[in-house]
């Protein structure tokens, strides 16, 4: 009975020596902290590494995590200045600087931050309007951090950035916004078409514009060369005519010719006999009619039988085409009348 409970006094002594030293270390990782209090005061903050307390004594709190830390809140109603409810999202990044003040300064720092950051959001953004505070997310974040910066400084905390992660306007603004935006993107798609409308319609102008220049000294140079060329055709007939020195017979034969097509022509309704007709017609019956001259080379009379009668024929045929020509336009209702320098013209 003795050897048994000394056994379970010496366990127990064991075991409590055990617990005690157990109390007594303290580890820390690395980037922790944990406040000390003796007796119910704070003592001191345990750091990184190993630490030795008082057992029994002191009383050590859960470690504080001093790494930046990033809290993500509920979105918040806020009303803008034109009376607008919107639906903001924010994200806080923070860091504890000082573990004491985090403890002791304040019984619960997060819920302190999020209350802090919708009272300074709700300030800030009252004084915009809607379509100011959806464009101004720098200006926001950097008024909200200098506010809670300098508030939560006496709670060991410091704010290193504070971000707008969404703003919900609502559905009927949303839709109001859409159609704005639609409108808009439908007026730039419009500009762009006319835009590519209008140069489309510059490079056609100016296109037709060297077309019909092209084309414009094309003509002029073919009528040019056109002229160039009747004016040496004439120039050659006027040469040769006076070259072989024709006779005046010869020249009324031609003229008698010539007449009935003039009087044939298409779209013709005035045009001019001279009176000279009938002593051409009378000329030239004589001058096939008569008796050739001699040639001068042989003293010969060439024979004129042949001669003078398809001569007789080609001038009877000339006076009648010209009299059907005079026929026709008589019959056509067109007046005859004598001008004043002895010719007859029809119309």
């Amino acid at each position: 009975m003795e050897i048994s409970a000394l056994v379970i006094v010496g366990f127990v002594l064991a075991l409590f020596v055990v617990i005690t030293v157990t109390r007594a270390v303290r580890i820390v990782p690395q980037a922790r902290a944990r406040n000390v209090e003796r007796l119910g005061r704070y003592q001191r903050t345990l750091r990184p590494g190993l630490n030795f307390v008082v057992p029994y004594v002191d009383r050590v709190y859960p470690a504080l995590d001093l790494r930046e830390q990033v809290v993500s809140f509920q979105p918040q109603p806020v009303i803008t200045e034109d009376n607008l409810v919107v639906q903001i999202d924010t994200v806080l990044y923070f860091q504890i600087t000082d573990p004491r003040a985090a403890a002791y300064e304040i019984a619960d720092y997060l819920h302190g931050v999020e209350q802090l950051t919708v009272t300074t959001l709700r300030n800030v953004v009252g004084s915009m309007d809607l379509e100011k505070t959806l464009t101004s997310r720098d200006t926001i974040n950097s008024q909200l951090r200098g506010v809670l910066d300098d508030a939560t400084g006496k709670w060991g905390i410091r704010v290193n950035r504070v971000e707008i992660k969404a703003i919900d306007p609502p559905t009927t603004i949303k839709e109001a916004m859409e159609k704005q935006m639609r409108a808009e993107r439908d007026k730039r798609a419009a500009i762009l078409a006319a835009e590519g409308q209008r140069q489309s319609q510059i490079l056609t102008a100016e296109g037709d514009k060297q077309a019909a220049v092209l084309r414009a000294e094309g003509n002029r140079s073919a009528e040019i060369l056109k002229a160039e060329g009747q004016s040496r055709a004439i120039d050659q007939v006027f040469q040769a005519v006076h070259r072989n020195d024709p006779d005046p017979k010869l020249l009324a034969y031609q003229y008698l010719q010539v007449l009935p097509q003039l009087a044939q022509g298409e779209g013709n309704t005035f045009w001019v006999i001279p009176g000279e007709v009938t002593s051409a017609l009378r000329d030239v019956s004589r001058a096939f009619t008569e008796a050739l001259p001699a040639s001068p080379a042989t003293g010969a009379r060439p024979a004129t039988d042949g001669l003078a009668a398809r001569a007789a024929d080609d001038a009877a045929q000339a006076a009648e085409a010209a009299a059907e020509a005079v026929a026709d336009a008589s019959e056509a209702g067109e007046s005859v009348a004598l001008n004043d320098n002895g010719n007859r013209s029809a119309r």
